[in-house]
């Protein structure tokens, strides 16, 4: 699965957010996409998503695994999304916040059974039927990873998703992150203002603060 990015340009009604830029992202890979709050970087997993409305507009060919993404709604699109907050469901236990990933064809007791199979290689087993609100940061946020996993997305679209978290809690859960997307051979797209969230120097575009600041022929192709 390669997830490539061809001559997209993203437009606000009074600016000109990005402009012709192309990366490829391979299976495993991490695209660091670095900028201040406020540029648009998550206006742009938006785009990739399907979920950008006017009056953002866009240009360019966005392909998965060989299918042109343009036209396909968010749910046709196989990307999976994590974002800052972890978004469990309070209603639902720990298990159950996983089997709403799987799919309406399995059988509740093979949801479960996959379900702790997942918490289990993460040590998590034991909360299995916990409330959300009885884990702790690190661990609801390590359930709202294993959630958008197990729905097997062709890709991974992160949105500063450890900006919340403590500095040491953050670098652990980093490392479990990018451990989890390495072994699962998905490409990923991750915004962030944080230089530590770069996963390869090699694989970083930096997002010019404004239209005005910078040519957008100096932002580099990933």
């Amino acid at each position: 699965m390669t997830l490539s990015i061809n001559q997209l340009s993203i437009n606000a009604p009074d600016q000109c957010l990005l402009k012709d830029v192309s990366f490829n992202v391979a299976p495993g890979q991490i695209l660091t996409v670095m900028g201040p709050s406020g540029c648009g970087k998550s206006t742009l997993l938006g785009v990739l998503a399907g979920h950008a409305q006017p009056p953002i507009q866009y240009q360019g060919d966005i392909i998965l695994n060989h299918r042109v993404l343009n036209t396909l709604p968010p749910e046709q699109r196989r990307l999976g999304i994590l974002f800052q907050d972890d978004l469990l469901f309070p209603h639902l236990n720990v298990w159950q916040n996983l089997a709403f990933a799987l799919p309406s064809s399995m059988s509740k007791q093979e949801k479960h059974t996959q379900a702790l199979e997942a918490l289990t290689s993460v040590n998590l087993a034991e909360f299995a039927n916990y409330a959300p609100s009885q884990l702790s940061g690190g661990q609801r946020a390590r359930v709202s990873v294993l959630r958008a996993l197990l729905a097997e997305p062709d890709a991974i679209l992160l949105d500063e998703p450890f900006s919340k978290l403590d500095k040491p809690l953050r670098r652990s859960f980093r490392q479990f992150v990018f451990e989890q997307i390495e072994q699962r051979q998905i490409p990923a797209v991750i915004v962030t203002h944080d230089a530590e969230d770069i996963a390869h120097p090699d694989h970083c575009l930096n997002w010019p603060s404004t239209e005005k600041d910078k040519d957008p022929e100096e932002i580099p192709n990933a």
